[in-house]
């Protein structure tokens, strides 16, 4: 798979949280310039080999742009500076050390399952959006 020019963001299948985080980049991603695939699913996990990532007990999303990854805070702030408008205010959060913006993003991480929710399976996309959908 030839991905140096995709923007992919790799999201936790089963987690209501970041389900909802990819529906709202589906949304405000007017451009559609992200692709998506689940951090257990075929494709995700050849990502995951690809740049040398855990493949389960999964910690953080990964967002893929110019054959680079990003973790955590630093994903998020990647998928803000892509989806443009206001949204692009978020990457000024990029000031803030990372040590301290992954503190934040680890502790919601390591609750998420808690206070949003696990699934039995990942999302199935409706078919409008099933095209962004890697695998």
């Amino acid at each position: 798979m030839n991905i140096s020019d995709e923007r992919i963001m790799l999201f936790d299948g089963v987690c209501h949280f970041c389900n909802h985080s990819v529906q709202f980049v589906i949304r405000h991603d007017k451009q559609g310039k992200f692709k998506f695939a689940a951090l257990q699913s075929p494709i995700g996990q050849e990502l995951l080999k690809k740049y040398n990532l855990p493949l389960k007990d999964f910690d953080s999303f990964v967002v893929i742009k110019n054959n680079n990854y990003y973790l955590k805070s630093t994903a998020a702030i990647q998928v803000c500076k892509e989806l443009g408008g206001l949204w692009t205010v978020c990457s000024l959060f990029i000031i803030i050390p990372k040590p301290i913006r992954d503190t934040l993003y680890n502790f919601v991480a390591k609750n998420r399952y808690k206070w949003f929710g696990k699934k039995d399976q990942c999302m199935i996309p409706s078919p409008e959006v099933r095209k962004r959908f890697l695998s």
